[in-house]
């Protein structure tokens, strides 16, 4: 999926992992466009624990509209079952602005999540993450059955 008018992005899922791949500003359009994008894919993703890794090329600096629009898609996709997110700015004048609206964003979702420099480095971060979730679910489901056997 990919939205131009107001900056783009791409969308794709692997596996148990979202792809996003934005580049230029987000403002209120491209934000709502994006939610609603992310609403059409993330019911694919239901299940099992799953991950975003976004990666932003070039100033991708959020509106005050674009960072509302954005907490509630994250709220969203929290429900859906992402547990974290791993984000990648690459060439950006703004990067520590970028991080910053991040940040705050993904705080304010209680989400957990890591800033990179490269995607290699945020996608074991995130693969990492997810299996020792799925790990730590399993284990305590088992020792929850064995309490009551």
């Amino acid at each position: 999926m990919q939205y131009s008018a107001h900056g783009r992005y791409a969308i794709e899922q692997q596996n148990n992992i979202l792809l996003v791949d934005a580049q230029g500003p987000f403002n209120d359009i491209t934000a709502a466009q994006y939610h609603k994008d992310i609403e059409e894919i993330t019911e694919q993703m239901t299940g099992e624990p799953w991950g975003s890794l976004i990666t932003f090329r070039g100033n991708s600096v959020f509106t005050p509209d674009a960072e509302e629009q954005l907490k509630e898609t994250t709220h969203y996709r929290i429900q859906k079952g992402m547990i974290a997110i791993a984000v990648v700015i690459l060439n950006s004048a703004y990067a520590d602005m970028q991080q910053m609206q991040l940040q705050r964003i993904y705080q304010d979702c209680n989400i957990s999540f890591h800033v990179f420099s490269d995607v290699a480095s945020a996608k074991q971060w995130l693969d990492g993450y997810i299996e020792q979730t799925v790990l730590e679910k399993s284990l305590k489901e088992k020792n929850r059955r064995k309490k009551f056997q």
